[in-house]
């Protein structure tokens, strides 16, 4: 007999939690595509068609050792728009330096740039105009450009508009092992594929794993957030390394923790110490019964023993993870939150991006290096109203 599972510890969806559009809207005009990469620029190709079919330049945010700046550029097509930065670092720029970073001890940081290169978007476009962009991961395809049209249109009346991701399931680990050995287990809206707006919408990207829920929640709850059309997420290994699963761990249970409060009808001022306590034994309970399923998953061997040291990964971590841990980095991200908000209420409108990225230089540093191919080049700031405007440099 298989042992059963702990579903009763875990929810497979929170879907329940996204209104309904509403009335049809029309299409709007998209400001820019922002894809944050790390990979061969080989993978912004379909983005840079993308953005070609959007009329608005595609902002490649660009760090490690395998794409660059002056890459992306040698890539794009004849009459396409390119923004390349190579991000060197958060050191290295203006952005906040967040609580919710410094208080996690060493062994719970991350080694990626993501949420700094999402951050450094979002203050681009406060500084250069932009009141609608779009997310973009390198490995999404969107096959239909009106779909995100129409997502830029209902950014009227949401802060932010994802479209659901289909494909390979875009997931975190454990929720991949979870399905794997027969749960339900659903996705949810997430950066991959995410329109938002700018203006009225002030949120940040904290530096861990669910970062891009953190984004799309304010003091209480969900901000106003819709779902619409889709994407597709290409294949990956989630169980290819057992430090991804170690890394994804505190901000599993972090997101999944609010969310499980969310769910119930409550708000994040209902995560007490007794919440934590009680969702942290519900998470362990919910891990090893996924892993004492796996065995008569009917795994071939090798995927059996990656999934198994995966789980196992995410049980250690677990336990150093404590309900006094988890209340201290919602204290901090509430804190960050309004850090955040005056700093972008601070920045001066820029003319360029050059002057956008001058003024988001720490002193002492050499701005990010810019690569641009801008087919026409307007004098000023574009007009929001007009779709023909290109973007000054």
């Amino acid at each position: 007999m298989k042992p059963s599972l702990r579903s009763g510890d875990h929810h497979g969806s929170h879907r329940h939690l996204l209104p309904a559009p509403g009335a049809a809207v029309g299409p709007a005009r998209i400001d820019a595509v922002v894809v944050p990469t790390a990979r061969p620029s080989r993978y912004l190709a379909h983005a840079l068609r993308l953005s070609m079919d959007l009329r608005c330049p595609l902002v490649a945010l660009c760090s490690g050792r395998w794409t660059s700046a002056a890459e992306v550029r040698a890539l794009a097509p004849p009459g396409a728009e390119v923004v390349a930065v190579d991000v060197g670092g958060a050191e290295g720029l203006t952005l906040p330096r967040f609580e919710t970073s410094q208080m996690l001890p060493r062994i719970f940081r991350r080694g990626t740039d993501t949420a700094a290169k999402r951050n450094l978007a979002l203050a681009l476009a406060r500084m250069l105009g932009w009141a609608r962009i779009v997310f973009l991961d390198d490995d999404i395809e969107v096959s239909a450009p009106d779909d995100l049209r129409r997502a830029a249109g209902l950014l009227d009346r949401f802060a932010a508009v994802g479209l659901s991701i289909g494909g390979f399931p875009d997931n975190s680990v454990v929720c991949h092992a979870y399905r794997a050995v027969g749960g339900k287990q659903d996705s949810f809206v997430g950066g991959g594929a995410l329109a938002v707006e700018t203006t009225r919408n002030i949120a940040f990207f904290p530096d861990i794993y669910n970062e891009d829920w953190f984004y799309l929640l304010e003091a209480d709850g969900l901000r106003p957030l819709a779902v619409t059309g889709q994407v597709r997420q290409a294949r990956y290994d989630p169980f290819r390394t057992p430090d991804r699963a170690r890394t994804e761990e505190l901000g599993d249970v972090l997101a999944e923790g609010v969310f499980w409060l969310l769910d119930e009808g409550r708000t994040i001022a209902d995560a007490h110490r007794s919440h934590w306590v009680d969702f942290l034994a519900r998470r362990r309970r919910f891990i090893v019964s996924v892993l004492d399923r796996v065995p008569a998953a009917g795994l071939e061997p090798g995927e059996r023993r990656r999934m198994e040291e995966a789980l196992k990964a995410s049980l250690g971590r677990l336990t150093l993870i404590t309900p006094e841990l988890c209340l201290g980095y919602l204290d901090a991200w509430r804190a960050d939150l309004k850090v955040w908000r005056d700093f972008v209420t601070c920045l001066r409108p820029a003319r360029t991006v050059r002057e956008a990225l001058r003024a988001l230089t720490a002193p002492g540093h050499a701005p990010p290096h810019l690569q641009l191919r801008l087919p026409k080049v307007a004098e000023a700031r574009p007009d929001p109203s007009s779709s023909s405007d290109r973007l000054p440099v």
